[in-house]
Parts: structure tokens; sequence; C-alpha cells
């Protein structure tokens, strides 16, 4: 390992990258169009559902439990009179669910309710349940009602008071830009220079395959932590999602994540040798699996058990799940230490492949 040619293969990938539009456009603009995206485009809550109300009962306890409906930012409320209309609207899909108040409630202490939902969503159909059931709780406390029992669960959230999507799909989404940065550009520069003729000149030079590899890999690092803390100030100042972690843990395992994600990159690269075919073999094994398979949108738990195996090979899953606890839980050193050896354990095996694969010939 020679310093001064492993520092011009440096200075030359740097000055390669500021005059290369592309690499800025990956780096910068990319991951802010994903996070806007990600922000505004992408929820798992559900707001102004279309809620069908027939009120057959004239107390007043029924009038202000309907009110508590009507006032709800959750629902956008439809009063109708006649439950046959409200069901067709709701088998045109033009209403998600319909509440029934019978002519008996709020009569000789009967309280009885019928919610009918659309489940063609499970998603929405379960939040429709849960937020017309807190609803009816909120209306039932205001009323002194309480249960037979005697027993009033009162909830308490913990890390996401607020049950904002955003909370936990903001933090994993870091995870996917730096994954697109690490695989994809790393793959479709590199393999540029295979088409342009670059990478045969550099292979003439007398400078080693692992200095090449390390001035391929160190100047996309840098670029890899550059766009994190842009990742970082977007969702911490613009979306205001707290962080109660350290943030030179958070440089530390954003730092880690790149060695896999830029491992794999530099061996599509060597393996594709094509620009298009390049970017192909990076979606599919690069930003698929890790928007699908991390944990960032689905739960691993709730997969089949091959893919549950599968994912332990993809880095993007321990780096989710140590951003989503950084932000939201705080330090938790047994969880990051853990991610940490298996993120660098995955990044040294695709790394050995490189070395392996890499060689300092035409052929």
């Amino acid at each position: 390992m020679n310093r001064k040619r492993l520092f011009a293969l440096l200075l030359k990938e740097t000055l390669q990258i500021m005059r290369d539009p592309s690499a800025i456009l990956i780096a910068v603009i990319l991951p802010l169009i994903l996070l806007f995206l990600m922000g505004y485009a992408v929820s798992l809550d559900a707001k102004n559902i279309s809620l069908g109300i027939i009120n057959k009962s004239n107390t007043q306890e029924a009038h202000d439990l309907v009110s508590s409906f009507v006032g709800s930012s959750s629902f956008k409320t439809h009063i109708g009179y006649d439950k046959k209309e409200l069901m067709q609207l709701l088998q045109e899909n033009q209403l998600k669910g319909v509440l029934e108040v019978p002519t008996t409630f709020g009569k000789h202490d009967a309280y009885t309710l019928q919610i009918l939902i659309d489940a063609t969503e499970p998603n929405t159909g379960g939040l429709i349940q849960n937020y017309a059931s807190k609803i009816i709780r909120n209306w039932a406390i205001e009323e002194g009602i309480m249960p037979s029992a005697g027993i009033s669960v009162i909830p308490r959230y913990w890390f996401n008071p607020p049950l904002s999507s955003r909370y936990f799909l903001l933090p994993g989404s870091i995870s996917v830009v730096m994954t697109l940065i690490g695989i994809l550009l790393t793959a479709l520069v590199i393999a540029r220079e295979w088409e342009r003729g670059t990478m045969e000149a550099l292979m003439a030079t007398p400078t080693s395959m692992m200095e090449i590899i390390l001035g391929k890999l160190i100047p996309y690092f840098i670029l890899g932590l550059g766009s994190m803390i842009l990742c970082f100030v977007v969702v911490y100042f613009w979306y205001d999602i707290p962080f109660k972690g350290s943030f030179g843990i958070l440089f530390l395992l954003s730092a880690v994540y790149l060695f896999p994600s830029l491992s794999i990159g530099l061996l599509i690269s060597t393996l594709a040798k094509n620009q298009f075919v390049a970017a192909q073999v990076s979606l599919i094994a690069g930003f698929l699996p890790a928007f699908l398979l991390s944990g960032f949108l689905f739960e691993i738990t709730n997969m089949p058990i091959a893919l549950q195996i599968f994912t332990y090979i993809i880095p993007a899953r321990y780096f989710v799940e140590s951003l989503q606890t950084i932000f939201l839980v705080g330090n938790i050193p047994s969880i990051f230490i853990k991610d940490m050896a298996c993120m660098f354990l995955v990044g040294l095996f695709f790394f050995t492949l490189v070395v392996k694969k890499t060689k300092k010939g035409l052929e």
C-alpha cells in the first residue's frame, strides 16, 4: 500500500465526483425528493375517513355521541336516515364504514352500537375500529358511563405519543436513501468507467488492486456521510421528528452501514461492467430489499419464515432498527453493538467477494 498513490487516487475520484452532475444529483437531490415523498405521500395514518352515521335514537346520549364523531378529525361523517342508502354507499366505496345507533341506545342503561366496516383494506378497517373505539371510550368517560366491572383501561403510548407513522417512517427512510447512494451511485460510476475504458487505463498503472478499491470506496463513503447529515437535518428540523439519541452514535452507525452498501455497489459494478445492467441489479439487489425486507415498512415477524431468514443478510435490516431506536427511544448500546457487528460482518463478506472478483487485468 503506497500512500502517495492512494492519495492520488482519492484526489482523482474526488475531482471526478465534483465534475459529475449525476453524482451530485443522486447524493443531494434524490435524498431530498425521497424524504419529501416519504414525509408527505407515504403515510400509514388515516384521516378524514368517510363514515356514515344513522341515528335512530332520540336520547341526549345518542346526540352527544354522534356529535363526538362529527367533531373528530379522523372521520368525515355523512349523516343518513336510511340504512339501505348508506349500505349502498358502502358498497360503492364512497363510505368506509357505517355507524348505527339503535332506538334503544341510552334507554334503560343500554348502550349497544353497531359499526359496519369495509374491510377490503384491512389496515384502514383496523384504523376505523380503533378510532371509533377511542371516540366511544372518551364519550363514555365524559358521560360517566363506566364498565360494569368497574375497570377502566387508560393507555399510555411510549416513544410515539401522537401515534404518527412519520415518527418511524422518516428515520427508516434514511436507510433507504443511504442504500441508494451507497449501492446505486458506486455501481453506476464504476460501471461507466468500464464502459469508457478509463478503468483499463487505471489498471495499467503501478497501483495495486487494494489501492484502486480503497480509492473508489473512501470518496463515496464521505459523500454518503454527507448525505446522511443532510437527511438528518431535513428529518429533525423540517418534519420535527424527535431525536433522543446521540448524533455521534448516529454518525458511527451510518459509517458502519456504508461499508456493506459500498461493498455491494462495488461488487455489482465489478460483475456487470455496464451502466444499464448495474442500475437494474442495484435496484433489485439493493433498493427493493432495503425498502420491502428491512422492517422499514413491513414487520419482519409477519413475513414467511424463509423470508425472515433471508433478511439476515440484508444490512438495511439492522440499520433501520438502530435508526428507529436512536430517534424515538434513545441510546440503547445493546441494540447498537449487535446491529453494528452484523452490518460489519455482512460488509466484510461482500468486500471479500469484491477483492476476489476484482483482478488487475482486462478479462
